[in-house]
């Protein structure tokens, strides 16, 4: 019975959506425009996916595991460290910075001031820089004027400032999309505006606080250029944070400019989506735990 009220329930809604398609043919002419966008997108997203896979899977071998990186075995093991030092480093320096700004310009900042003006369009147009141009900043600014030298701490700062941008407008989205009567109702039981942002307003805009995040993560893993000229190319395990450096995207980038290793550096972009694809479903775990909370 149930089976079939639904069938019946589907055959009227698309009965009524034809109908609305015959008086107005243009809906349908965007219905098929939509449908077409979403299946080219779909596929390309799954060519990309497959091939990758395809070509990277068979050359996934323990000898590419190992601790210690040869011209023989290209181990992206070193990568994998430098990679995680990058992201904690650059989302320690960024996450805090940008989320606390995008509180100030929604919640704090007079509305139609200049300064919060100035301060978005300044974020937008950074968000638009190349990658290459935040490299030779790094390079002149981090390596040379600071005597950082080509090290991982060179590389943290120059990603930290290019993924500044994304976070702050992100938190600063998610931050306007929270109903104006949740600040009501917390000034209406007599709550601050310290107390009610930091109880009511944050928690409910984080999810896309994590989009925001989540996306910064992506950008930091999938980073080659900035990096190249601020944290180097070593592939070693680093000392320190003074040390340099190549991260996965780098070391894939090496590895396929040398010609030699062209297997192996598609064995390093099937590490590089596990570990976005890792990091996308561990964040949206986290997000969905603190939402039910």
């Amino acid at each position: 019975m149930k089976q079939n009220r639904l069938q019946s329930i589907n055959e009227n809604t698309w009965k009524q959506k034809w109908a609305s398609y015959k008086r107005n043919p243009f809906s349908l002419l965007l219905f098929i425009l939509v449908l077409f966008a979403t299946s080219i997108t779909i596929l390309t997203m799954t060519f990309l996916v497959g091939y990758i896979l395809i070509k990277g899977i068979p050359y996934v071998t323990p000898d590419i595991f190992s601790w210690n990186y040869t011209s023989e075995n290209v181990s992206f093991m070193p990568a994998i460290v430098n990679t995680l030092i990058l992201v904690i480093g650059a989302l320690l320096l960024a996450a805090p910075l940008g989320i606390f700004a995008a509180i100030y310009l929604v919640e704090y900042a007079k509305r139609g001031n200049k300064l919060v003006s100035i301060v978005r369009v300044t974020s937008e147009t950074l968000s638009g820089i190349p990658s290459i141009v935040f490299g030779l900043f790094g390079m002149l600014f981090f390596v040379t004027a600071l005597h950082f030298g080509y090290s991982l701490l060179a590389g943290i700062f120059t990603v930290a400032i290019m993924i500044l941008p994304l976070i702050m407008r992100t938190t600063e989205e998610a931050l306007k999309s929270v109903p104006d009567i949740y600040r009501e109702g917390s000034f209406g039981l007599g709550a601050g505006k310290l107390r009610t942002v930091s109880c009511i307003v944050l928690p409910a805009a984080v999810p896309g606080i994590l989009a925001g995040i989540i996306l910064s993560v992506g950008r930091v893993v999938g980073e080659t250029a900035a990096l190249v000229y601020t944290a180097g190319t070593v592939a070693e395990f680093p000392k320190g944070i003074f040390s340099s450096g190549r991260s996965l995207s780098v070391h894939m980038y090496a590895l396929s400019r040398e010609g030699l290793h062209t297997d192996q550096a598609y064995a390093t972009a099937v590490m590089l989506l596990l570990m976005v694809l890792f990091i996308n479903w561990f964040s949206t775990k986290m997000a969905s735990k603190i939402t039910r909370k």
